[in-house]
């Protein structure tokens, strides 16, 4: 077992005929019948049901199952494989997984050119990390806060974080001296046809290379396309993205109007090296 216990971070061990697992101080969790781990202790949660609801991970589903974002998932594996090609059995962590999409299909690509790789993805939201237990049961899933990953110290090669909160501190702690972390960003002009319908004055993404304590830049990674979508999949991308949240109610009602869309998208992948100890 390569999760660490969320109390205590100490090693857990599997129990009760691998159906739980617990840690020396007698700390225990069981397995979910879809195969993954609550670690989310209740002073860790800040709602009833932190995280993105059924509705968002379903729609997050459907549209990400669709293809839509294919060019980006094929730019992250490139780039784990890039990062990892030199492990043996490297340790991926995808903090602030989802429903595992991005995650299933790091773990596709490290398996089809042969190196053995475990993967792990945490998400706060336990409907997301359901889903991607179903989806992906190669892969090791937690309920989890990316501000207390359930990870040992030093014990990722990787980590990416695909739109998620982004803890310095703990993914530092948990990534290798020399291992590696991969950032997903919004590109200048991502999406800027669907925010031109939802807004009066719509407008750019800031893009800037950020440092982070205890990791080096290396490189970014820039990826561009465009995307055309029609009924329900112009409904489902709303509903995956912040906007959904943070649109004003007539921007809303005049998307329900639109029956297709075509918008620019774009991620920039950045990647960063963890320091020497």
């Amino acid at each position: 077992m390569y999760f660490s216990c969320p109390i205590c971070n100490n090693h857990l061990y599997y129990a009760n005929g691998n159906l739980s697992v617990t840690c020396k101080n007698g700390h225990s969790f069981d397995f979910s019948k879809e195969g993954y781990l609550y670690l989310l202790p209740p002073n860790k949660k800040h709602s009833k049901s932190p995280g993105d609801d059924k509705a968002m991970v379903a729609a997050r589903r459907r549209f990400l199952s669709g293809g839509h974002y294919q060019l980006f998932a094929d730019a992250l594996c490139r780039i784990a494989r890039r990062c990892l090609s030199d492990t043996a059995e490297p340790v991926v962590m995808d903090a602030g997984c989802g429903e595992g999409y991005y995650t299933a299909r790091m773990a596709s690509a490290l398996r089809e050119s042969g190196q053995r790789a475990q993967l792990f993805g945490c998400d706060i939201s336990k409907a997301a990390v359901r889903l991607a237990a179903k989806a992906a049961p190669d892969v090791s899933f937690a309920v989890a806060s990316n501000f207390s990953l359930p990870l040992a110290d030093a014990s990722a090669d990787l980590l990416a974080d695909i739109f998620a909160p982004v803890v310095p501190e703990e993914f530092c702690r948990v990534t290798k001296p020399g291992g590696h972390f991969v950032l997903a960003v919004p590109s200048a002009r991502h999406l800027f046809g669907l925010k031109e319908i939802l807004y009066d004055a719509p407008y750019e993404n800031e893009t800037k290379d950020t440092a982070y304590s205890g990791f080096h830049f290396v490189q970014r990674f820039p990826v561009r396309g465009t995307l055309s979508l029609q009924g329900q999949d112009v409904q489902d991308l709303f509903a995956m993205t912040p906007y959904y949240w943070k649109t004003p109610k007539a921007g809303c009602e005049k998307l329900k109007t639109i029956s297709c869309l075509t918008t620019e998208i774009g991620f920039d992948f950045l990647l960063y090296a963890r320091d020497p100890v």
